[in-house]
């Protein structure tokens, strides 16, 4: 009797206690849809007073809920977060407390949560929650390979959709070179878009295919596995490529270099064999003819003619080392060297202009010794000249007077009818 009563004030009380529920622990909607998740709540009588609650849950055990949405009696609370997009649909006779929300997001995935509070009824069930899930069709997928393509290493091939709700599937296809479907080799493994290959070789080349696949919708990726051996691989092969286009530069660079170089000689051994006598060659002759001194003008002239050819062909010189400046700016360093030899023999030749003019000066010293020998003789001559003109004068003031003095003309006869000129006494 006892355990009746006790059973009859429980359903009782359970009868008259306040009690929230949602009808579906999930929800699925795409993203940008307007949604409205439904709460119903059953009051104990006619409330007077009813206070409506949504929360959402930020996923963590510890942490508090966000509050959406606060109804009271005569207002209602909306943080800045959730303004413009979460309202409340409510009917108390009914029992009704639906949120609606517009323009979701992934941000919106999460749990939320219906609270009911009507004072003087706080028995029951109050809160219930409920999972939005937003649909989101994943993105195209990225696929990548990580390792070498050679003969006996391991390489993965990656898949990863930036985006996607559900969170997408991945699974993989392979082909071979002939593009016809190919059984995964036993050592294979797949896992979280991660395809793993082992001890690749040449029949591991083919075609992979990525799919990432949700609810919605899905979206591929392909991709091109060539295994090469370790020496034929693209960094060696245009290693070697590259190193023989070098040297096949640097040889034709050397024959050009050479081909100038003999093509200059060519030239200069055709200048001066085609030189007269008078610009190359110097004679060790006396600057005299005929046993007669020469003229100083004239030696003058022969000098400046001289000067003038110097310079003619210093100008040649110049005008050669400026077309050998033009070709040098067409090849690369190298090409120096030629230069500097250029400039040697350059050098060389004016050494021997040098040299040429250094034999004429020490000629032209010679002959003038010898025009000083003439003149010293000259001199002496005229010194001897001179010692026996003063020797014979000498000797003519020694003699006597009388015989010094020389005779005078007989004067002529005079005619006998004039006076004789009277004579001349001593």
């Amino acid at each position: 009797m006892v355990v009746v009563v006790s059973l009859c004030f429980v359903v009782f009380s359970l009868a008259g206690a306040l009690k929230v529920s949602i009808p579906k622990p999930e929800y699925e909607h795409a993203r940008g849809d307007n949604i409205t998740l439904p709460c119903n709540f059953l009051p104990n009588g006619k409330p007077s007073m009813v206070i409506i609650i949504w929360t959402v849950d930020l996923g963590g055990p510890n942490e508090p809920g966000t509050m959406i949405l606060t109804r009271y009696p005569t207002s209602t609370d909306v943080p800045p977060l959730y303004e413009g997009r979460a309202s409340l649909a409510l009917d108390i006779a009914k029992g009704k407390a639906d949120l609606k929300l517009s323009s979701i997001t992934l941000q919106d995935n999460k749990v939320f949560s219906c609270r009911v509070q009507i004072p003087g009824d706080d028995e029951g069930t109050l809160v219930d929650s409920v999972r939005l899930v937003v649909l989101v069709a994943p993105s195209k997928p990225v696929c990548a390979l990580q390792g070498k393509a050679e003969y006996g290493e391991n390489l993965n091939l990656t898949c990863l959709s930036a985006e996607g709700s559900p969170t997408p599937v991945y699974s993989w296809e392979q082909r071979d070179v002939r593009n016809t479907p190919r059984r995964r080799d036993p050592r294979t493994t797949d896992r979280g878009g991660i395809l793993s290959l082992y001890n690749i070789s040449m029949d591991t080349s083919g075609y992979f295919t990525c799919t990432s696949k949700n609810k919605i919708r899905s979206a591929s990726c392909n991709i091109t596995l060539t295994v090469l051996p370790p020496s034929m691989s693209l960094g060696s092969s245009a290693g070697i490529i590259g190193g023989v286009i070098a040297l096949l530069l640097v040889l034709a660079l050397i024959i050009l270099i050479c081909c100038c170089c003999k093509k200059r000689k060519q030239r200069e051994a055709e200048k001066y064999a085609m030189a007269s006598p008078e610009e190359g060659v110097f004679t060790d002759k006396e600057p005299v003819g005929n046993g007669k001194r020469r003229d100083p003008r004239d030696e003058e002239e022969e000098r400046s003619e001289y000067d003038r050819r110097v310079v003619n062909d210093d100008r040649r010189v110049v005008d050669d080392d400026r077309r050998v400046d033009d070709d040098r700016r067409r090849v690369d360093d190298d090409r120096r060297s030629d230069h500097t030899a250029r400039r040697s023999d350059y050098d060389d030749r004016r050494s021997d202009f040098d040299d040429r003019r250094s034999d004429y000066d020490d000629r032209r010293s010679e002959y003038s010794d010898r025009r000083d020998r003439y003149d010293d003789r000259d001199d002496r001559r005229r010194d001897d000249r001179r010692r026996d003109d003063d020797r014979n004068e000498s000797d003519r003031y020694d003699e006597p007077y009388d015989d010094a003095e020389p005779a005078r003309p007989k004067p002529p006869s005079v005619p006998n009818n004039k006076p004789a000129p009277p004579r001349d006494t001593y």
